[in-house]
């Protein structure tokens, strides 16, 4: 009578094993939650809003300095959500900023204030007044764009209410 179990090669086995004893089919590591201030190098401040004769205000500090440390990290940020690109149902790109209205209502922060996020699928954003915590991998990439000169990237992995 034939085993009732397919026989899998030594090799294989071994490698199934030493590929879970590393990690490699882990689940994701748990997120570094960053904060706004955690982003700012240490000494930066940043200048204050200049309004020009026909009483436009531009972004403060375009150029602002970023982390390098923390480019590479798997992190969760809470912010407001400024949608980019997408449909009615999925938001493929949007800015993350620190306080409502930034980028739209008021001047843009400095560029180490704001996140340019990126879904590959889009992801749904319900309520634009509501903060949300938004987790992916962090990169000291620029970006820049009609509305704000940006320090970081992000692709992101998703994103949660702010509890």
């Amino acid at each position: 009578m034939p085993h009732p179990f397919v026989q899998v090669p030594k090799w294989l086995s071994i490698w199934l094993l030493t590929m879970i004893s590393v990690g490699v089919f882990a689940a994701q590591p748990e997120p570094k939650e960053l904060f706004w201030e955690d982003m700012v190098p240490k000494g930066f401040i940043a200048p204050e809003v200049t309004v020009d004769h026909l009483n436009n205000m531009s972004q403060a500090a375009p150029n602002a300095p970023v982390l390098p440390e923390l480019n590479g990290q798997y992190v969760k940020i809470p912010g407001f959500v400024v949608p980019l690109e997408g449909t009615a149902e999925l938001t493929t790109e949007f800015l993350l900023v620190p306080y409502f209205g930034a980028c739209i209502h008021v001047p843009p922060p400095p560029s180490n204030q704001i996140v340019y996020v990126t879904f590959k699928n889009g992801v749904p954003i319900d309520n634009l007044y509501d903060a949300v915590w938004v987790v992916g991998k962090l990169s000291t990439d620029g970006w820049s764009g009609d509305i704000a000169t940006v320090g970081y990237t992000l692709e992101g992995v998703e994103v949660l209410p702010y509890e």
